[in-house]
């Protein structure tokens, strides 16, 4: 055996370095794919205002956060009428259950669905507002109630109801965020608009780059495909750790099944983003590894057939007359 017969072939040994190199860009592009994930979600997802309306829009019909605003239009009409009209005691006893009657069919009357959208809309005008602001620095979040209550004065003007011209909109500041909570709000804004878009691209650079230097593309591209689909997994296992810590931190019980209500409807779209990052990898690595294992013998054959050229008759030759 000659000394070219036994030297390594490329594809039987192939440079070790390049494999190193390959694996750590790809280790470090499906790191950055759920970070990636979750900074877009966080950045663009709840930044947009009507985006956000139209999320919390339906839960206006859950009865947890139906009952859970009943409770709190009640003790708030009752902690007013208490300090204007002294109802404490028995008298605020006997008064109470009424109330949150009242409070509880309001959240069945499509005035309540209108005052729902709006103050969600006003409340996420203000906070992204203050937030965007760096000059608003130390200064609370606060809301006007005047255009929630022209919005359910017109409704009820619509629906005919009694007197409803006679309700007085007043311009009154509804606090909604502490100046402490709004400063950290705001630094975490400025690292999420910056990570949401250098964090997908460093990814896609990475993963670019992994594949090219790869001694071995085809597994390079199911490595990175199942390494995308555990960093959906883990994203997934992420939101729903989220969902228990959110939870767990309310003081009020009554108050956690209205907060998991909201927390489900403000995640959905990166639960459903994270099961595609799954689905997506697995399907990207299934791909390479059935091109890897019938790929060459399906070439194999198509070569084999194309070589296999049909030798065409030979043409016998003229009989020569007899002289």
């Amino acid at each position: 055996m000659s000394e070219r017969d036994r030297a390594p072939r490329p594809e039987q040994a192939p440079p070790r370095a390049r494999n190193v190199l390959s694996a750590v860009l790809l280790t470090l592009a499906c790191l950055l794919v759920p970070f990636a994930a979750l900074a877009s979600w966080a950045a663009h997802g709840l930044t947009d205002t009507g985006r956000y309306v139209r999320t919390m829009a339906p839960l206006a019909a859950d009865p947890d956060v139906r009952r859970a605003v009943a409770e709190a239009m009640g003790d708030g009409v009752l902690r007013e009428a208490g300090r204007r009209e002294a109802v404490t005691g028995p008298l605020r006893g006997a008064v109470g259950p009424f109330v949150h009657d009242a409070a509880r069919s309001f959240t069945r009357t499509e005035a309540y669905r209108v005052a729902w959208d709006a103050a969600n809309r006003a409340v996420h005008d203000a906070v992204l507002r203050a937030v965007r602001d760096d000059g608003a620095r130390g200064a609370p979040v606060t809301v006007d109630a005047a255009p929630v209550i022209a919005r359910v004065k017109q409704q009820f003007s619509d629906d005919h109801v009694p007197f409803a011209h006679r309700i007085p909109v007043t311009h009154k500041r509804i606090p909604v965020l502490p100046a402490e909570d709004v400063d950290r709000l705001r630094k975490g804004y400025h690292v999420l608009d910056t990570a949401a878009f250098w964090l997908p691209l460093a990814a896609a650079v990475l993963a670019l780059a992994a594949i090219a230097v790869a001694a071995c593309r085809r597994r390079a591209v199911t490595a990175l495909g199942l390494g995308t689909a555990l960093g959906g997994a883990l994203l997934v296992l992420a939101v729903a750790i989220g969902r228990r810590l959110t939870l767990a931190d309310l003081p009020d019980a009554l108050h956690r099944p209205a907060a998991g209500a909201v927390y489900d409807a403000l995640t959905a779209t990166l639960r459903t983003v994270s099961w595609l990052l799954c689905l997506l990898g697995l399907a990207v690595a299934a791909g390479a590894w059935v091109t890897g294992r019938y790929g060459p013998r399906l070439a194999a054959r198509r070569h084999a057939r194309g070589s296999a050229v049909p030798v065409a008759d030979p043409v016998p030759e003229p009989t020569r007359a007899r002289a």
